[in-house]
Parts: structure tokens; C-alpha cells; sequence
């Protein structure tokens, strides 16, 4: 009895740090990798745990192999674009200007009333309020209101709206977003005329710069995150 609650003890304490270093995201906000080699953690602290004819190492090593995989993964898909889109997917648009998407339903398995009441949960019950909806990677889904139903709106105010646009990452760790350019009808002239602007001479400089939902150049350079 003693022995197993040693190992009870060794064992948690070995998960709970292992957990630690994977980051502080909750179980909703973990990419699919993240979740796979989370649940194996589980099932590898449990076999040890419960059969004291296991060694208490072969449980602890794959564990520690596990997390060492996580972290060059994260790692991996940090600097590449490629990597990123294999291991997490990308966003899908399920509303578009106020136009459900059905193609996009149909790809992520979602059906109507779910897409519904998820959208009733955050408050928007008139598809006409929505321009668009976003499912992102973990699974949750975004709402960008039409601008004069945002809160305090400019409709109230009898003034005239501008539609918000999606935000568009340009530069990311010093990489350039090629494909995102030419979806903003832009060029890497423009880009180096607004890195110019702000006294950037390189794109390596930049850790993250993007267009942002009111059509603004907003970067954050690599030493101001250090």
C-alpha cells in the first residue's frame, strides 16, 4: 500500500511539472498536438500507477520524451508557416458578410443548430448583426459584429460606419506572408515604404506586423519582446 502511494505521489508531482512547462492554455484552448500528447501523458502516469510490476522509471521517461516532443513541436511551429498549417489547421470562415457558409460547415462537421446556438450563447441571435464567424484552431468560434452593432454604437450616434476589416498578419518572426500580401492586393514595395515609415530597414527586426481590423500598419519588433 505504501509503494503505491509513493509511486501516486512521484507521479503527480512529475505530471503536474510536465504540465507546467507545456504552457498554462486550458483543455479548450489546446491545439489538437497539444491535446494528443496531454492525454498520453494521462494514460502513461496511470499504468505505473496502478501496476506496481512496472518500474516507476518506465513511466517518467516516456513522459519526459513526450514533453521534449512538445517542445520541438512548438518550437517548429512558431517559425514555420508550413508546419503551423499541417499541426493546427487553419481558421475557417463560417460566416461571411453576414452569409452562412455551408461549404465550410460541411468541411469542420458542424451543423446548423450547433453553429446556432453557439452564436445565441454569445449573444447574437440575428445573422444579419454578424459580418463574419470565425472557427478558429482550438475549436472556439469568433464573431465579428457588422460595426453599428458593436456596443455604443456608431448607429445610436447617427454616425456613418465603416465596416471593420479581418486583420491580416504580414510579417511573423522576421517571415514575410507572401500569400496574405497579395490577399490585401499589396506588394513588398508597399510593405518596405511601411517599414520605412517607422524606421525599420529589415523585416528580421519585426517579430510581429499585420494590418489590423481598422486597416492600421501595427508591428512589434523582436528586441521589444525580450
Amino acid at each position: 500500500m505504501l509503494i503505491i502511494l509513493f509511486r501516486s505521489i512521484v507521479l503527480y508531482f512529475v505530471v503536474v511539472f510536465i504540465m507546467r512547462i507545456m504552457g498554462k492554455r486550458q483543455i479548450g484552448q489546446l491545439q489538437p498536438y497539444e491535446l494528443v500528447i496531454a492525454l498520453m501523458i494521462s494514460e502513461l502516469a496511470a499504468m505505473p500507477m496502478q501496476n506496481t510490476g512496472i518500474p516507476l522509471f518506465y513511466g517518467i521517461i516516456p513522459i519526459i520524451t513526450l514533453l521534449v516532443l512538445q517542445v520541438m513541436i512548438s518550437t517548429l511551429q512558431l517559425k514555420s508557416e508550413i508546419a503551423r498549417l499541417i499541426l493546427c489547421g487553419q481558421p475557417s470562415i463560417l460566416i461571411e458578410k453576414g452569409k452562412i457558409n455551408i461549404k465550410e460547415l460541411k468541411n469542420n462537421r458542424i451543423n446548423l443548430n450547433d453553429l446556432l446556438e453557439e452564436l445565441r450563447l454569445k449573444d447574437y441571435y440575428n445573422l444579419d448583426d454578424i459580418e463574419y464567424a470565425i472557427l478558429e484552431t482550438r475549436g472556439q468560434i469568433t464573431i465579428i459584429p457588422k460595426s453599428e452593432m458593436e456596443p455604443a454604437t456608431r448607429k445610436d450616434l447617427n454616425l456613418k460606419a465603416s465596416q471593420n476589416m479581418l486583420p491580416v498578419t504580414l510579417i511573423l518572426d522576421g517571415r514575410i506572408n507572401d500569400r496574405n500580401l497579395k490577399l490585401i492586393k499589396k506588394d513588398k514595395a508597399w510593405l518596405n515604404k511601411q517599414l520605412n515609415k517607422n524606421n525599420i530597414y529589415s523585416a528580421d527586426q519585426i517579430f510581429l506586423a499585420l494590418l489590423d481590423s481598422q486597416g492600421r500598419f501595427v508591428y512589434q519588433l523582436k528586441k521589444e519582446g525580450k
